[in-house]
């Protein structure tokens, strides 16, 4: 029988990370959104409570965490490891404030690439780096495939040359791992990626993003001008395997898809609860017991939003937990980005509409949720690109069969 409840072991850390969502980040929510591009001083202190909390091993989930697939065959025990802690927990977190959890250092999507694609070496040499991700370029979006950035080989080091942008703590973070090919003849299988160290010669943060949302996160613009990275910075191997094309590159995805997808349900969870509390401030009851068309359309739409919230919410937990027990999880990350992508941008405006003015205004975090959730969606693979993954995994067609 399946059980649907949180798993025992990890309800000390959600409560935790609900905790510090509550009276760390919602207190300070409004001030980073107005003052865009402030560091938030008040991070440094959570980030370094984490740290203890990884290194005493007290709370599995605290660090960003990989899919990665060794030691799958014959192992048959079912787990509830750090892949699934972690969705809980970032999930918990963006109740409180999406753009302050993408501004955690140490924390950043680049750390999950890392996890997923590193060899042990590397792994143990970027341990405590607070890793950015570089991968869309000026004419890319979301086709990662068409990746201009090169890498080119000279003697013990890689010299990359190429613009990347959208750089989610480009500015802010130790390190950045950037996605670049070793030979644009060769497509997708010749793409790699690489972890080049702020202030490596030839890499400058050219400009800083003004955004719709998630203002108190920093999102850059990074040029690579003849700039060299030593050959053992190349995450995972630098042989080019045309049969896999770039499938080591892409199992980033399977991780950081569902953190996204997580980040959207928690921002949308926490619109759901605020707009609750407002309509029963105005004497609309939502009657859970009875059919929704016997009861308000305001409350109607609640009881809507509220199903949809519960199906973005499993395929998360469903794809995390796959993740965790070394289950192939590419079509359910993208299924679990597609929904809770588009119910969280869904569910954000919708509170805001049933609110009014009230949703409308600065009086309340509805409309900052609304902003913020946009990016959700469209971040880590737009919800197009999503939903032609998952076309193609079902109908068992490759890129160049459906595009």
């Amino acid at each position: 029988m399946i059980n649907l409840d949180d798993p025992k072991k990890f309800r000390p850390l959600v409560g935790q990370a609900h905790q510090v969502a509550m009276n760390m980040l919602r207190p300070i929510s409004r001030k980073y959104d107005r003052a865009e591009h402030e560091y938030p001083k008040e991070l440094d202190m959570l980030a370094a409570m984490i740290d203890g909390l990884s290194e005493s091993g007290a709370s599995e989930g605290a660090g960003a965490a990989g899919v990665r697939r060794e030691g799958a065959d014959g192992d048959t025990t079912v787990k509830n490891g750090t892949n699934l802690a972690s969705v809980m927990s970032i999930a918990e977190m963006c109740w409180g404030d999406v753009g302050l959890l993408l501004s955690m250092p140490r924390q950043g999507l680049g750390n999950s690439a890392i996890a997923s694609v590193a060899d042990d070496e590397q792994l143990a040499r970027f341990d405590g780096v607070w890793a950015g991700m570089a991968i869309t370029e000026p004419g890319t979006g979301s086709d990662s495939a068409n990746i201009k950035t090169t890498a080119t080989l000279d003697g013990d080091h890689y010299v990359l040359n190429g613009e990347k942008i959208f750089v989610t703590s480009g500015d802010r973070c130790d390190a950045v791992v950037v996605w670049a090919t070793l030979d644009r003849e060769l497509g997708r299988a010749a793409i790699k990626s690489f972890v080049v160290p702020k202030g490596t010669e030839g890499m400058r943060v050219e400009r800083l993003e003004h955004k719709l949302g998630i203002r108190a996160s920093d999102t850059a613009t990074i040029i690579f001008d003849n700039c060299r990275v030593p050959a053992e910075n190349l995450l995972g191997s630098p042989e080019v395997d045309v049969k896999q094309g770039f499938a080591g590159a892409m199992a980033t995805f399977d991780n950081t898809r569902p953190l996204v997808a997580a980040m959207a349900v928690g921002c949308a969870r926490a619109s759901l609860d605020l707009t609750r509390e407002l309509l029963a401030d105005a004497g609309v009851v939502v009657d859970h017991d009875r059919p929704a068309q016997l009861q308000s359309a305001a409350a109607a739409k609640f009881l809507q939003m509220e199903a949809d919230w519960e199906a973005a919410h499993l395929l998360v937990l469903q794809a995390a937990w796959m993740a965790d027990n070394r289950q192939p999880n590419s079509l359910e990350a993208s299924m679990a980005k597609a929904k809770a992508g588009r119910v969280g941008s869904d569910i954000t405006l919708s509170c805001v509409e049933l609110a009014g003015s009230i949703g409308y205004s600065e009086a309340e975090l509805l409309e900052k949720w609304a902003r913020d959730s946009k990016i959700l969606d469209i971040f880590e693979g737009t919800q197009q690109i999503q939903q032609l993954i998952v076309a193609r995994r079902i109908l068992g067609l490759s890129s160049a069969e459906l595009k």
